[in-house]
């Protein structure tokens, strides 16, 4: 995975589905009739990796393959790291760019080759070390893997920036 995770990460949906296996069920909760008699969630697998994602929080299969595939981008992004770190091109990219999962994972690279110290990390990114913090702080997964990383490194948590 380690030399094609950014072709992953960029691929479309329909072209990153046909390397998945794709399976709709029945949604659980609340719904109605609607959610009980159609097949609208979906699961995600790359099972040669053993990453998968699901989601049935809409009432489009449609809707829900994309939701799942852009979840299943962000453990790409969470679980494989390259080196060496090439830091993002640029620090600005909202959740909901298509870009995102790439960015994250650039992100991610540079703080695993720096140790998971933001402030060496933000210097490469060429950005201070708040402004690092908050990018990680809005994405509460990259929070929570971040600060994650630190503690198994030994590394005290950090509190959320403001």
């Amino acid at each position: 995975m380690d030399k094609n995770r950014n072709i992953f990460l960029q691929q479309d949906d329909n072209n990153l589905s046909a390397l998945c296996r794709i399976t709709f069920t029945k949604g659980s909760g609340p719904g109605g009739q609607k959610r009980n008699k159609t097949s609208t969630a979906v699961k995600v697998e790359l099972p040669q990796y053993r990453i998968s994602a699901t989601d049935c929080t809409e009432r489009s299969q449609l809707r829900n393959r994309s939701n799942a595939l852009r979840k299943l981008r962000i453990q790409i992004a969470l679980n494989f790291r390259l080196t060496p770190a090439e830091p993002p091109e640029s620090m600005a990219c909202s959740l909901n760019s298509p870009g995102y999962p790439l960015f994250a994972a650039k992100l991610l690279d540079v703080l695993s080759e720096n140790s998971f110290d933001h402030h060496q990390a933000a210097a490469v990114c060429n950005c201070s070390g708040s402004a690092l913090l908050k990018k990680l702080y809005r994405d509460p997964e990259l929070w929570q893997f971040f600060q994650k990383q630190r503690r198994e490194l030994g590394l005290p948590a950090l509190h959320p920036p403001k």
